[in-house]
């Protein structure tokens, strides 16, 4: 067994956070809050150096060849003033200092619904720790595979991956996390591990979105395609990339090592009756929420509410008295509570950048660099402005209902068909997402497995260039095709 591996510690135990060759006495760890701070201001930046504009809109769809300059009075005077600011302005306003700092408590007010449902799911998950059925569940899965993570992996991430490519799932695998980071502390392996296992599937079928309704319904209309036309080229990413990310997972534990003779504890341990049915309902309440996420489409307040009335049903078949499962409840919701904080900051990037009126402007000005190079640079032009948009437009909805209006028509003329088009989005968009700061759903995943954004830079950017290069040869490969 490696040396550097901590000793077998429960979900949430002290020390387990962070990975070996991670530790602090080896790299400082930046707080990821730090980064979004710092984020925030580099846009209250970007609103005096960038010149102001707008595109007129159709409800969220923006219109081609309608953008204009503002006329912005960008001078250090501004920094400090308090602007007025009118629906109906015909000029811009660099966005002050006071504004900067204001945005952050907007976007946590903007976010609320998610935030609050990161912190019940936390708090669910809190009481379910408690009652011990997640430990007991993870000790008779080990005994039963023998510790067989060759086995275990490649299963569980086509299972995750599935669900995100062809069914468009996220949100629904903050509860997995905490699981699968429980799993691994059981293999003496750290939090890093157990949230790739969940995090690099489901990006991949994130990036893939062969069937996905989140970025596909939007994408392909606005480019006049039929919704989940085109799927080939899609499942050729899908395929090519979920191998090289079972791959990257198992260099990854053979790099950390872990402790499989741990699984022989197990073998002949059996679940308590209560323990059982806890693990029932867990399994039938995820299969009941991805129902209902997809029939009924769950925001963020029923979903919220949802696992509050989860935690209430696990604490009773646990036995936990009210006093003891409220404690749980709370304690389960703290070591989330960052993640409130980091989902605000990173809206509050949004909010300050719109609010300066430089959105628009970047895009259209990397429109304008796209030009007409012919299919395979234009092609290249749109992957990789996408891939930068990705940053200051976290949301695949927004991030298409702004680009593919104006990158769609200037492609189609160099040659680029929409499919292709909305092919350079996805991928663009998707690679970003593994590792973007400001995507409010990466930072919630962090947050459930207690690991800081610094360390999972450093974990994922590998994979990340191997990705990338498979995306370019993908997208070339759609553009010689015809696709």
């Amino acid at each position: 067994m490696n040396e550097s591996l901590k000793p077998i510690l429960p979900l949430g135990a002290p020390g387990d956070g962070v990975a070996p060759g991670l530790m602090p006495g080896r790299h400082r760890q930046v707080n990821p809050a730090a980064i979004l701070l710092v984020i925030v201001f580099l846009a209250m930046a970007m609103t005096y150096v960038v010149r102001s504009g707008e595109y007129q809109r159709h409800g969220i769809i923006v219109v081609p060849g309608s953008y204009k300059t503002l006329e912005k009075d960008a001078s250090p005077a501004q920094l400090f003033s308090i602007p007025v600011r009118k629906a109906d302005d015909t000029f811009a306003q660099p966005v002050s200092l006071t504004e900067a700092v204001m945005a952050i408590p907007q976007g946590i007010e903007k976010s609320v619904g998610l935030i609050f449902m990161v912190l019940f799911t936390g708090g669910m998950l809190g009481v379910l720790n408690r009652g011990g059925a997640i430990n007991a569940g993870l000790e008779r899965l080990l005994g039963a595979t023998r510790g067989n993570v060759y086995v275990l992996v490649p299963c569980l991430m086509l299972a995750f991956s599935a669900g995100s490519t062809f069914m468009g799932m996220a949100k629904e695998y903050i509860v997995i996390v905490p699981l699968m980071v429980a799993l691994a502390n059981r293999m003496g392996l750290p939090n890093i591990v157990g949230l790739a296992l969940v995090v690099v599937p489901l990006k991949i079928g994130y990036l893939a979105s062969v069937s996905s309704p989140v970025a596909l319904s939007v994408a392909q209309p606005i480019v006049g395609l039929p919704v989940f036309s085109g799927m080939s080229m899609r499942v050729a990413a899908y395929v090519t990339m979920l191998p090289v990310g079972i791959a990257f997972m198992f260099l990854v534990l053979r790099r950390f090592g872990f402790d499989r003779s741990v699984a022989h504890q197990f073998e002949s341990r059996r679940l308590s009756i209560r323990h059982t049915l806890n693990l029932i309902l867990l399994a039938a309440g995820i299969v009941f929420l991805i129902y209902a996420s997809n029939t009924w489409h769950w925001q963020y307040t029923a979903l919220s509410a949802y696992y509050l009335a989860l935690s209430v049903v696990f604490a009773v078949v646990a036995g936990l008295g009210a006093s003891e499962g409220c404690a749980a409840f709370i304690e389960g919701m703290q070591k989330v509570l960052i993640a409130g904080v980091m989902i605000g900051l990173a809206t509050a990037v949004q909010i300050v950048l719109s609010t300066g009126d430089v959105l628009d402007t970047v895009v259209d000005g990397l429109a304008h660099l796209m030009g007409s190079h012919g299919p395979i640079l234009s092609a290249l032009g749109m992957f990789f402005s996408q891939l930068l948009l990705e940053l200051l437009i976290p949301s695949t909805s927004g991030q298409a209902a702004v680009t593919m209006p104006i990158f769609g028509p200037l492609a189609q003329l160099s040659g680029v068909s929409p499919q292709t088009s909305v092919y350079a989005f996805l991928l663009g968009h998707g690679l970003t997402n593994m590792i973007s700061p400001t995507s409010s759903g990466l930072l919630v995943l962090l947050a459930a497995a207690q690991v800081g954004w610094g360390a999972w830079a450093r974990f994922i950017f590998p994979l990340l260039l191997v990705f990338l290069a498979l995306s370019i040869a993908l997208l070339i490969t759609a553009v010689v095709i015809g696709y």
